[in-house]
């Protein structure tokens, strides 16, 4: 200082804190009636959003899915190419508790059939760079062949396993059939077809996967009409009308020109004029009880659907009333009306404890309780460090937390003093996450243990080096999977 005077210094009192990254975030992938904000196209850009409100605005409504009867055995199905799952996914996201979460357009609905290299190729190189999402869903790959669905499980797991800071959460291919004995064709092990077999990459314990689908509510009568019907199954429904004619022709019943107004509907449903299919399809449900029982059986198969992206709410909604440590299991999910099959204890043995460690969390129904996820393991259930999904989840943000604020100490003098510095940081962040019920242990001494220092775990060499290497012990909460209650009888004594 050269000029007389009073100089103010201000000092930093508190050194630099550890903050909690966010983890109940997903990444939804799969295809979107548009991908626009404005002029900007947003195909394989991963967008941010909050709300619905937000996502048909920038990538519109749902698909015009058609159902339709087949000519020769009468079974409803859908019309290949016109079934897609992300827009119901997300509202069954956000119907459990979800918020902000990441959007990646793979197309649109009029691009071609489902394809497992455009929900791999360009959407996951586009989310290695968004450091954000904590959880990975693409509800669409439920709809793949068993080939094409493995590449893109196997491929997410990849993905996770290389950047360590995100999970994945698949789908049982045809989860919404039975299991059974036939060892080819049963959908969790069947060597053609199963689950368990198809799943090949190293990184098994960064996935999670649910079993069977779900009945949900999440679309309304109102909703599916006869824009959803397709030809064959409006001529069905016609002549489902026109047979009730027969039966109001009885003593007692409506008169000749009530039967020639249903003669009349039954042609306007087979026409299915576009104009008009809104009051064909309302003036069909309250005249004809044979069309309604008909389209509740067209709304069930719409609203049939796997639970990722429901599982993905129950994450985040788990997330933000307890903390990541907490198992997100023994919770329901909302929206959801029952499982597509009825699962028992004996029968959830194999999916819990297989063999080959793949376990699968069930969705059960219990008298009483309702609808309940009935399960918290990953697919690494063979291994008593990754065995279950909040520790794995807790690693993970344990993990990038302290990452992101060593980052801070990059380039400072690798000396005693900074050493000090970061691992009273670290020791600090750890201690409120023991408090807050993340980490096991009586005292602190017992929950965690910070190391960082020459002749600790650095050499003279490592300091020449330039590395300051930092061990960090962790007593990770564990879920109360088992509850053992004991009763013995006593002799009495008095």
């Amino acid at each position: 200082m050269k000029t007389p005077g009073v100089y103010i210094v201000e000092r930093s009192a508190f050194p630099n804190s550890v903050v909690e990254v966010p983890t109940g975030i997903p990444a939804f992938v799969g295809y979107t009636e548009k991908a626009m904000r404005g002029a900007q196209h947003l195909q394989n850009v991963p967008t941010r959003i909050s709300s619905m409100a937000e996502y048909r605005e920038m990538f519109g409504a749902g698909p015009n899915t058609i159902v339709e009867s087949d000519t020769d055995t009468g079974a409803l199905g859908f019309v290949s190419g016109s079934r897609f799952l992300m827009y119901c996914g997300l509202q069954l996201f956000f119907n459990n508790g979800g918020g902000p979460c990441w959007i990646v357009s793979v197309g649109g609905y009029g691009d071609g059939p489902i394809s497992a290299s455009a929900l791999i190729d360009h959407p996951l190189t586009a989310l290695e760079h968004e450091p954000e999402p904590a959880i990975i869903v693409a509800p669409d790959a439920a709809l793949l062949g068993i080939d094409e669905w493995a590449k893109v499980a196997n491929a997410y797991l990849d993905h996770c396993g290389k950047l360590m800071s995100r999970v994945v959460i698949l789908d049982v291919l045809g989860g919404s059939a039975k299991r059974n004995s036939d060892a080819k064709t049963d959908v969790i092990s069947g060597t053609e077809n199963g689950f368990r077999p198809k799943i090949t990459s190293p990184s098994t314990s960064y996935g999670m996967a649910y079993y069977p689908w779900v009945d949900t509510n999440v679309l309304h009568a109102s909703e599916i009409g006869l824009a959803a019907i397709g030809p064959n199954l409006r001529k069905k429904l016609s002549e489902i009308i026109a047979g009730e004619i027969e039966a109001d022709a009885k003593p007692g019943s409506p008169t000749a020109a009530r039967n020639k107004s249903i003669e009349a509907l039954a042609a306007a449903v087979e026409a299915a004029d576009p104009a008009k299919r809104v009051e064909t399809h309302q003036a069909a449900i309250t005249i004809s009880s044979g069309y309604t029982e008909m389209m509740s059986q067209v709304l069930a198969m719409f609203n049939r659907m796997p639970p990722s992206a429901g599982m993905a709410g129950v994450f985040a909604r788990t997330d933000q009333s307890v903390g990541v440590f907490k198992a997100p299991a023994n919770t329901n999910i909302a929206s959801v009306a029952r499982p597509a099959v009825d699962i028992s204890a004996s029968e959830q043995e194999d999916l819990n404890m297989p063999l080959d460690g793949k376990a699968i969390n069930a969705i059960r129904n219990f008298t009483g309780q309702g609808l309940l996820v009935w399960g918290a393991r990953t697919l690494d259930g063979n291994s008593q460090d990754w065995r279950y999904i909040n520790v794995r989840r807790t690693m993970i943000m344990l993990e990038q937390s302290i990452k992101y604020a060593a980052q801070a100490y990059v380039f400072e003098p690798n000396v005693a003093s900074t050493w000090q510095t970061v691992k009273a940081m670290i020791e600090n962040f750890l201690n409120n996450q023991w408090k807050a019920g993340a980490l096991a242990g009586a005292t602190p001494e017992n929950a965690f243990v910070v190391a960082v220092g020459l002749g600790s775990t650095m050499t003279g060499q490592d300091v020449l080096d330039g590395y300051m290497k930092i061990t960090v012990k962790v007593a990770i909460t564990r879920p109360a999977e088992f509850i053992v209650l004991t009763f013995q009888q006593k002799m009495q004594t008095s």
